[in-house]
């Protein structure tokens, strides 16, 4: 041995590492050439560790420190006792190194005189033959990067003796080495042995591996990395910029130090891409824990400048270059090569369906060809740029009075998206969703039906089911633009809702979702959060909190999106009207016509005119319409019978709380128009049943019905019946039935509209008479009014915001001897417009001529004459501005904006596909709820050999390999309704056969252990 050696032993408090300490000791002790002292540094109390048998033999001194020292510190607490001139061997309590482990490491060091340092091979504690670490290095910009690790131990890497770094346990240092040779305590409990060897070689020094001399470690001790995930990326992360700060040169340290938080956002940017949420706030402390420790950082610095005397070039060639770095991070399968599920759209005949359905829907929509934009029912124009939208869309001015600044509605965001797909025209992007509303659907329903079969027959028929829901037609005739969306977003929500669990990509992409759907339907949050609390409650009571984590995710950016209308609603109106129909309500007579019978609800139809039978065969036949829609329900409810019955039961769950959400909606009254109140609509609530309707009957079809004659009846039958229940809603538009028109550019004369498109918040006062003998006001900025400026806290309002204007409203009409034009003008409203309803009573046609006469013996008002919106007035002078928000109020928006605007884009980026997610997807079954003795639609019986590959892949993703005698995993089948978790599947375990999804697990595995090589 070249020198003494003095051990030193980093010990946690506890009975476990008491007798971990103990072995250790012991091991010690039976070395070929023991240490000749040995320190025992306890983090916490030393009484258990005084308590060992022999322990006054085996150890000179026993130190006690805070529980929270980390091990660099621990080290420095012994180092006093380390004579001079002696080697440092540095362990822990769980590190047992082999009888001749310190013999081989001293006589490495002996052998080679520029070495400082020896390393050993650290081994699993309960398995030798897997190696923990051996060797560490680094890419350019300092990321650290294990050169063998998790791997088998087939004395691959025994030729390998020079490394960068190595883990530091089991370490040796020379004893002539000076102390700045020690772990660096400002690397916070990380990257303690790349730091020494990087030390090393800017001292001309270097570090050697001992691959001979192995000492077994666990993965949970004392300088080992932390196995949850956060405190393994925080701890990487704040070595990792210690490390930058103290290795870089004196002038580009300040600059380091300005880019930490910038650079922090950045790879939060990066990590939620890459689907890492989890290491986004680890980033940011790790960035300001370093800004803070300057004096770390400067001894750190003095210290490698009293040692250096070589220069960084030596060190270049140890690191690992980018090519390099991409070798090792790919698993060598590529992006498409083992996956186990493939799409099949076009070869599956889905492209085909979507096509069809245009040609339907053109056909079914074809005056609208001609139509600028769409108008009546629920629809208005859309603003005429896009800025406008997204300035809609955010906290401001609110067409509640002169100056009232609140919320928008969420439902005014997915507006603003529509519109910007057709920038020039937003108007006409809600001709372009009706005319293609039906090939949407159709893609839509697909691609959950992908869910649920991977029969490409009874995708297409959950498409076409889909498609011609009787309330998604309804929404299309009567003209309600937030319940098409809402339809049209659906399918879309369960295709990545359902497996939200397994990635945070569908994690992601399902919150997006799910915030859209409720913008467009507030009304079935109820439904949304209850669905919610169970998957979250099941996950965690299935032991995946991962998953759970990821499900909890989804209602995470709708809760943003709708904090500020919440508060507002709490604070100003009433709690109910959260549940209000976004965007504009119906007229009166509509409107009444929409509450329809809860016996009808409950069969599916959302108006009492029974999908469009009533008008087109006449009252007799519309009774019998809902026989049409008996198969589907049939094939529904046996879904609870069949060998998925935990999937049938869940979409089953959906149906029925859609269902009650329909129902109750239909009772309850928040909007008003015209004086009068309006029932929720019901039909966004039945969309959510057809869903899960539809999906429980395409789950009996795939699992029940085994014989396929039997089987391709049945989907004819249901789909057939369905066909015809849509008959009317079809040719509602060509047969001039449907609520919809040809709308006009501007809800106002185009007068008004002219002048505004030179005065953009010109008002116009907007008086309506009513049969009651009351009069409706409503206050129009700008040329007219807008689909995207409509709020529920104006339709949802049960007191006038501004009592001023109503006064002065009423008094207008009244015998009240005032200047009315300057009242206005002063709130900037420089237009007056006296609309009448299309029918009108005795008693509104007198109060109408009432008004015309008021109005025209009024000074400073001049007639611009009759016009096919109602008589107008214009006030002579010209209106002052439109009263802005306050500074304060311009700030509160900006942060909520800001606020929103951070979760929204961090949903999005988690949604952003990547290599890895689009791998990792594709070597899962994309049906859901399948269990592995389930057979497959498309299994060709002559590819044994992927079917036995494919079962490999699914064991592997438990970790286990499948027991011919017992099925997978020792007799453990997955959960029928998950599946495997997926969290803890490596991307190497995959399949090879894109079409069968989940093989039985019949086919017996090979017999070699290939699989448990490859894992590892």
């Amino acid at each position: 041995m070249p020198s003494r050696v003095h051990a030193i032993v980093v010990a946690r408090t506890g009975d476990s590492a008491a007798a971990q300490l103990s072995q250790t000791l012991e091991d010690l002790r039976d070395q070929t050439t023991p240490p000749d002292a040995v320190t025992v540094v306890v983090l916490g109390s030393g009484a258990q560790v005084r308590d060992i048998e022999g322990i006054g033999h085996s150890v000179e001194a026993i130190i006690e420190a805070r529980a929270t020292t980390t091990f660099a510190e621990a080290v420095a607490l012994a180092q006093p006792r380390v004579a001079s001139g002696s080697s440092v061997w540095m362990l822990t309590h769980d590190s047992r190194p082999r009888r001749r482990a310190l013999q081989l490491l001293a006589g490495s060091l002996e052998r080679s005189p520029s070495a400082a340092l020896a390393a050993p091979k650290l081994v699993r504690h309960d398995d030798d033959r897997e190696i923990v670490s051996m060797g560490v290095s680094m890419s350019r910009f300092g990321r650290t990067v294990e050169l063998a690790a998790d791997e088998l131990d087939q004395g691959q890497h025994d030729s390998a003796e020079d490394a960068l770094g190595a883990d530091v346990r089991g370490m040796l240092i020379r004893g002539s080495a000076p102390t700045v040779l020690r772990p660096d305590p400002g690397l916070g409990g990380a990257d303690e042995g790349l730091d020494l060897g990087v030390r090393a070689r800017l001292g001309g020094a270097r570090i050697v591996l001992v691959p001979k001399a192995r000492v077994r470690v666990r993965p949970d001790g004392v300088a080992a990395t932390p196995q949850r995930e956060a405190a393994r990326a925080w701890v990487s992360r704040r070595a990792q910029l210690h490390r930058r700060l103290a290795y870089a040169p004196a002038f580009a340290v300040p600059l380091h130090w300005l880019s930490l938080l910038p650079l922090a956002l950045w790879r939060s940017i990066a990590h939620l891409i890459g689907k890492r949420p989890g290491a986004v706030a680890p980033e940011w402390g790790a960035a300001l824990a370093s800004m803070l420790a300057v004096p770390a950082v400067a001894r750190s610095r003095a210290g490698i400048r009293s040692f250096r005397t070589a220069s960084w070039a030596g060190i270049a060639p140890l690191r690992v270059t980018r090519t390099q770095l991409r070798h090792r991070l790919d698993d060598g399968h590529g992006s498409e090569r083992g996956a186990v599920s493939e799409l099949h759209f076009f070869s599956g005949g889905g492209a085909w369906a979507v096509l069809a359905a245009l040609v339907v829907g053109v056909a079914a929509f074809f005056p609208l060809l001609a139509w600028p934009s769409i108008g009546d029912g629920e629809l208005l124009p859309m603003q005429q740029g896009v800025a406008d939208l997204w300035n809609d869309a955010g906290w401001g001015l609110r067409d509640l009075g002169p100056g009232i600044v609140g919320p928008a509605d969420p439902f005014a965001a997915v507006l603003a998206v529509l519109g910007t797909l057709w920038p020039g025209s937003p108007s006409f992007a809600v001709v372009l969703l009706w005319l293609g509303a039906l090939p949407l659907a159709v893609l839509g329903g697909w691609f959950a039906a992908t869910r649920v079969t991977d029969r490409s027959g009874l995708r297409i028929l959950g498409g076409v089911l889909w498609a011609l829901a009787p309330t998604f037609l309804a929404a299309l005739v009567q003209g309600r633009p937030a319940a098409v969306l809402l339809h049209l977003l659906l399918p879309w929500l369960f295709h990545s809702a359902a497996v939200a669990h397994r990635s945070w990509g569908a994690a992601g992409a399902a919150s997006l979702l799910t915030a859209a759907s409720l913008a467009c339907a507030p009304s079935l949050a109820p439904a949304f959060v209850a669905l919610w609390a169970l998957s979250v409650v099941a996950m965690l009571a299935a032991g995946r909190v991962r998953g759970a984590v990821r499900v909890f995710w989804l209602l995470i950016p709708a809760a943003a999106l709708f904090a500020p209308l919440v508060y507002w609603q709490l604070r100003h109106g009433d709690p109910w009207a959260l549940l209000a129909d976004p965007g504009a309500v119906a007229p009166l007579a509509q409107a009444a016509s929409d509450a329809a019978g809860r016996l009808l609800i409950a069969q599916g139809f959302p108006a009492p005119d029974v999908g469009g039978w009533e008008w087109l065969l006449g009252g007799s036949f519309a009774p019998f319409v809902a026989l049409l829609l008996v198969p589907l329900a049939v094939l529904a409810l046996t879904s609870a019978l069949s060998p998925r019955w935990r999937a049938g039961f869940a979409l089953l769950a959906t149906a029925v709380t859609g269902l009650i959400t329909a129902m109750i909606a239909v009772g309850i009254q928040v909007s008003f128009v015209q004086g009068e109140a309006v029932a929720i609509w019901p039909g966004t609530g039945l969309s959510l049943a057809w869903l899960g309707a539809v999906g429980a009957a395409l789950v009996t079809l795939d699992t029940v019905v085994a014989v396929p004659a039997l089987r391709s009846a049945a989907a004819l039958i249901t789909g057939a019946g369905v066909l015809v229940c849509a008959v009317p809603g079809l040719l509602a538009v060509n047969l001039g039935e449907a609520q919809i028109r040809n709308g006009a550019t501007s809800t106002l004369p185009a007068l008004v509209a002219a002048h505004a498109s030179d005065d953009a918040d010109s008002g116009t006062l907007v008086m309506t008479p009513l049969d009651d003998g009351s009069l409706a006001t409503q206050l129009v900025w700008g040329p007219s009014a807008t689909l995207s400026a409509q709020t529920t806290m104006l339709t949802t309002a049960t007191h006038v915001h501004d009592d001023g204007l109503a006064e002065d409203a009423v008094d207008l009409l009244s015998a009240r001897d005032f200047d009315a034009a300057a009242a206005l003008t002063d709130r900037g409203i420089g237009f007056v417009l006296l609309s009448s309803l299309p029918t009108q009573s005795d008693q509104a046609r007198r109060m109408s001529e009432a008004a015309i006469t008021a109005i025209d013996q009024r000074a400073g008002f001049v007639k611009a004459g009759e016009t096919p919106n109602g008589r107008l007035w214009q006030t002579a002078t010209p209106p002052a501005e439109r009263a802005q928000p306050s500074h304060a109020e311009r700030a509160l928006g900006n942060v909520i904006g800001l606020g929103q605007l951070i979760v929204v884009l961090a949903a999005l980026l988690l949604s952003i596909p990547t290599r890895a997610s689009r791998r990792a997807a594709r070597a899962r079954s994309r049906v859901v709820g399948r269990s592995l003795d389930e057979p497959t639609a498309s299994r060709r019986p002559h590819d044994d050999a992927d079917l036995r590959t494919s079962e490999i892949a699914v064991a592997s993703a438990d970790g286990q390999r499948p027991d011919p005698a017992h099925g997978p995993a020792h007799g453990q089948a997955p959960d029928p309704v998950q599946g495997p978790d997926p969290a803890q599947a490596p991307d190497r375990a995959q399949g090879s056969d894109p079409a069968q999804g989940t093989p039985p697990s019949a086919v017996p595995a090979p017999p070699h252990p290939v699989v448990e090589e490859n894992s590892r």
